[in-house]
């Protein structure tokens, strides 16, 4: 039974809206990371094609038979094109068709631009196989910071919306985090893994950065700024504090004693682990952190819907999706 939430918000509605933000924000960092590594690809002689298309392929959750050879062509079919969820045009499709079961409570103009967005993806696509696929993500950057845009000066500050933004800053965190794995395993960096000014470029926060910092881009300046930073809100300290936000308020009540809520105790404790642990302790035990975040990531995903949606699934991660 499609029960209401206390704010009356259907447990159908609730799930699509959540899914709608981390489809939409997988689709922009996907598009992002593609597009920064197979440049550097088509830039860089010296790169190993099949090394650097494994890590990207990792980075998804998308393991590769060790022996069978993998290059851009197969990387874009993969994370570009494919109908999987964990491709660009299938987060895009799938984003669409929760938004259309959920349209009551979605703004006319979110709900036009996204499917506007969809039907528009095949020319598109067609278009960068003449011009190059530079073409095909710096479309889909643009088309999602629309929609976010869009969903922002829309939408009223409703449990609606803290779902959406909830779904949104999860993904990010566990995108950032697959990002900086791909430097923090045994054996990199090395040929086919990418710089610490690409991964920032992954994240968009480049210019951010050398704003920041003024200096040489190291890793420990670009560890510290990608999961500390409090004002740059793609960072990962950030994005938790916003969907910590987003749970408050949506279980406002209060008890005496600590917090009730599994999801938002996860957040806090990860973010306040994070917070005040130095850059040389985030350095000294960096793959544990990520995988850590990876972990906190699903939990609460499988919390919020076992409370807020119609039934709890756990899934994997390149499986999961309404």
């Amino acid at each position: 039974m499609d029960a209401p939430l206390h704010s009356g918000l259907l447990r159908r509605i609730a799930e699509s809206v959540f899914w709608i933000g981390r489809y939409l924000e997988r689709s922009d960092v996907t598009a992002r990371t593609l597009d920064v590594h197979l440049r550097l690809l088509v830039e860089d002689p010296w790169a190993e094609e099949n090394a650097a298309c494994r890590s990207l392929l990792g980075i998804m959750g998308i393991e590769v038979p060790d022996g069978e050879p993998i290059g851009s062509v197969g990387v874009l079919d993969q994370l570009a094109y494919s109908p999987a969820a964990t491709s660009i045009n299938g987060a895009i499709t799938a984003a669409r068709e929760n938004a259309r079961g959920a349209r009551e409570i979605l703004s006319s103009e979110f709900w036009s631009s996204l499917n506007t967005t969809w039907l528009t993806l095949p020319e598109v696509r067609r278009r960068s196989e003449i011009l190059g696929s530079h073409v095909f993500f710096s479309w889909v950057r643009e088309q999602t910071a629309t929609l976010a845009g869009i969903v922002d000066l829309t939408m009223s500050r409703d449990d609606a919306w803290r779902l959406l933004v909830l779904g949104r800053n999860l993904e990010r965190v566990d995108m950032t985090a697959r990002l900086l794995m791909t430097r923090a395993l045994p054996g990199a960096p090395g040929r086919g893994q990418p710089s610490w000014m690409a991964l920032l470029l992954s994240c968009g926060a480049n210019e951010a950065f050398l704003r920041s910092y003024r200096a040489e881009v190291e890793e420990a300046s670009v560890i510290e700024f990608l999961l500390l930073d409090r004002l740059f809100p793609r960072s990962v300290f950030s994005a938790l504090s916003t969907a910590e936000e987003c749970l408050a308020e949506l279980d406002p009540e209060q008890t005496r004693v600590g917090v009730h809520d599994f999801a938002r105790r996860r957040l806090g404790r990860t973010r306040t682990l994070l917070e005040y642990r130095s850059t040389e302790d985030l350095l000294s035990n960096l793959p544990g952190l990520l995988r850590d975040l990876e972990r906190t990531c699903s939990e609460v995903s499988d919390a919020v819907a076992s409370r807020f949606f119609q039934a709890a699934r756990a899934m994997a991660w390149a499986q999961e999706g309404a």
